[in-house]
């Protein structure tokens, strides 16, 4: 099974072709955003429900749809639909939500039979003013399953997964130490995480690995606050204790679109992007 590219393609062109574009001040395009999240969903067999918060007076949305609902034990699968700022947010992070909802229509096309059940949600206010504090749509997802006292296996969180290059010397990293031990080009994609959950790093990177169609890479950073480590939603599930982890093309060490006007579609690699997918797939479908 291999991810549909025209299918991932029509969900980042009709992200980044809202205006205004899809940031915490502009409800109207939030709001679109939701019913077309909700509508692919219920494409797939499954069944959206919304999760709300007030943040400077507005109501926010999470959506979020269960596979296998009846387990006990839960896998967590997000990524965040706002942008930062007035930009379309091809990489960031529409891409995400491409890969999120593929994930979707695969898991319910499958029906794999697992031994637990997975979350998916669709994140908004991960990007500032919010990012780091508790009015984040990931905080607020976290902090339910705690207060629910729901068992987690882990969280894995889809964060710019569609930028990419061939050429040489085109990956750059913000330290030599990095740039001895990673490759040099821009071709592959990264499980990011924390040392004190590296055995659910390191469970989701070999799963990943079987048959993969992209290199898939692995780091594991000392601290939890360090910044490169904790940069999306996944962050705030280590506030509660459960082991979390990004799928990250690098983000800004990459691409140098990151936060601006060019972070259009036509700057995405969607073959790769499709590869990325379906490792991601065959990792969330094997972790018990």
């Amino acid at each position: 099974m291999q991810a549909n590219l025209d299918q991932i393609y029509k969900d980042v062109d009709f992200l980044t072709k809202i205006n205004p574009p899809r940031n915490f001040q502009n409800m109207a395009s939030l709001a679109a955003v939701c019913d077309y999240i909700k509508y692919e969903i219920k494409l797939a067999g499954g069944e959206p429900k919304e999760q709300t918060w007030t943040a400077q007076g507005e109501t926010y949305t999470n959506i979020i749809v269960s596979y296998l609902p009846e387990k006990e034990e839960k896998l967590i699968v997000g990524a965040h639909y706002d942008v930062c700022g007035n930009q379309p947010g091809a990489d960031d992070n529409a891409s995400a939500v491409a890969g999120l909802l593929e994930s979707i229509r695969i898991i319910f096309q499958q029906q794999p039979d697992l031994d637990y059940g997975i979350e998916f949600v669709a994140y908004c206010l991960e990007e500032p003013p919010f990012f780091g504090t508790d009015e984040m749509g990931s905080y607020i997802h976290a902090k339910s399953l705690h207060d629910a006292n729901t068992p987690v296996i882990g969280m894995i969180c889809f964060e710019m997964i569609g930028y990419f290059s061939d050429e040489p010397n085109s990956q750059t990293y913000p330290t030599e130490a990095l740039a001895a031990i990673y490759p040099s080009t821009a071709n592959f994609i990264v499980v990011v995480g924390t040392e004190k959950y590296h055995d659910f790093n390191s469970l989701v990177h070999v799963r990943m690995l079987p048959e993969a169609r992209i290199d898939v890479q692995l780091i594991s950073f000392p601290d939890s606050n360090n910044s490169l480590s904790a940069l999306s939603d996944h962050h705030n599930y280590w506030r509660f204790g459960y082991p979390a982890l990004m799928i990250n093309d690098t983000s800004f060490i990459r691409n140098p679109h990151y936060h601006e006007s060019t972070d259009t579609i036509d700057t995405l690699d969607f073959e790769k992007m499709t590869a990325v997918i379906d490792a991601v797939y065959n990792a969330i479908t094997h972790l018990k």
